[in-house]
């Protein structure tokens, strides 16, 4: 009887123990946990496959986008504005759509393009979009990536 109490307790004490064991792999984090963890800054820009982020003024290169889980977010001018005039935030509510695939902002962030942009990357240090815009007549694809 002993013996059969002694293998039963080192039975359970096994059986506890694998219930313990640490499981290392995250869990991966959703669009909305990425794309809210903290601002973005812009980090480069492409028109139809040729890099234009030399020709972007800082005024535009130094705004900071900010969203929130809620939906809402903002663009805030950064240290220097293109228009003195402007306000130094810009609200905006968003959302993802097409399963997540495309950001639509309520704003038109960029001149000739839409409120709807493809998502190229969404991680932890990127954020790649992608629209048609039109410049001088002609639809062009422009990419832009923001940086944590």
């Amino acid at each position: 009887m002993k013996k059969q109490f002694f293998f039963l307790l080192m039975g359970l004490g096994l059986l506890s123990l694998s219930g313990c064991q640490k499981n290392d792999d995250p869990v991966p984090k959703t669009r909305t946990e990425l794309i809210t963890a903290t601002t973005w800054r812009f980090g480069a820009a492409t028109v139809g496959g040729t890099d234009v982020s030399s020709q972007l003024q800082t005024c535009q290169k130094d705004n900071v986008m900010t969203f929130i889980s809620t939906g809402s977010g903002s663009v805030d001018e950064g240290l220097t504005k293109c228009n003195g005039g402007d306000p130094q935030n810009n609200p905006f509510t968003w959302n993802f759509a097409s399963n997540e695939t495309v950001l639509h902002i309520s704003t038109v962030l960029f001149t000739g393009g839409s409120n709807d942009f493809t998502i190229v990357a969404l991680n932890e240090s990127q954020l790649v979009l992608s629209q048609t815009i039109t410049v001088g007549g002609t639809a062009q694809n422009a990419v832009v990536t923001f940086l944590h």
